[in-house]
């Protein structure tokens, strides 16, 4: 095979990559700007600010704030829950903290147990809603946390794709720039013998 076709040959291939690689960083980009926007949409339409700043001064145990809440929560004083890690952060260190300052650690399937095992008991009754409403609120706050770190990894993604477009496409400038030097008359194997021979 002449040196020339295969040196156009493998740049054509180069530009299919191209094309491929900007596709992919495109659907990638799409997908981490759909993910951000849908995580801070619905996590805006539920309304909840973390405590102010002064709660924060006062912080003690059996509080609203805490001493371990402090170093993740505090950053975040008197702002509305945006984002995925302000999520994590209040599911993890507010949310979870209350949860396990009540009876059974605020498990919902223990005190769900212990409620049907006395279904008379009216405080019961009430920390099996307070648990369930924790909980749910919760999970939640980690899924929208889980779907911002899909958008950040798909945002990376779509950066490295974009990159490694722009580095084919110098080597397929390369080559096509290449095949126009070798002489027609040049063979694969012939190029091999002269590199070897120079």
């Amino acid at each position: 095979m002449q040196r020339r076709v295969f040196d156009t040959l493998m740049s054509l291939a180069g530009l299919v990559m191209v094309v491929v690689l900007l596709v992919a960083g495109s659907l990638l980009l799409v997908g981490a700007n759909f993910a951000n926007s849908n995580v801070h949409d619905q996590l805006a339409a539920q309304q909840i600010y973390f405590p102010a700043k002064a709660a924060f001064e006062h912080a003690k145990a059996g509080t609203e704030i805490t001493p371990g809440m402090i170093p993740y929560l505090e950053k975040y004083a008197g702002q509305q829950l945006l984002t995925g890690a302000q999520a994590e952060a209040y599911a993890n260190h507010f949310i979870s903290v209350h949860l396990s300052e009540m009876p059974y650690g605020g498990v919902y399937a223990k005190i769900s147990a212990a409620a049907m095992a006395n279904p008379k008991d009216a405080s019961l009754q009430s920390l099996v809603n307070t648990s369930f409403k924790g909980t749910t609120l919760r999970g939640l706050l980690l899924e929208a946390y889980a779907f911002s770190v899909f958008g950040q990894i798909a945002l990376w993604a779509a950066i490295a794709a974009f990159i490694l477009a722009v580095v084919m496409l110098f080597l397929v400038i390369f080559g096509l720039a290449h095949a126009r030097r070798v002489p027609a008359e040049v063979t694969i194997g012939q190029a091999k013998r002269d590199l070897v021979n120079a």
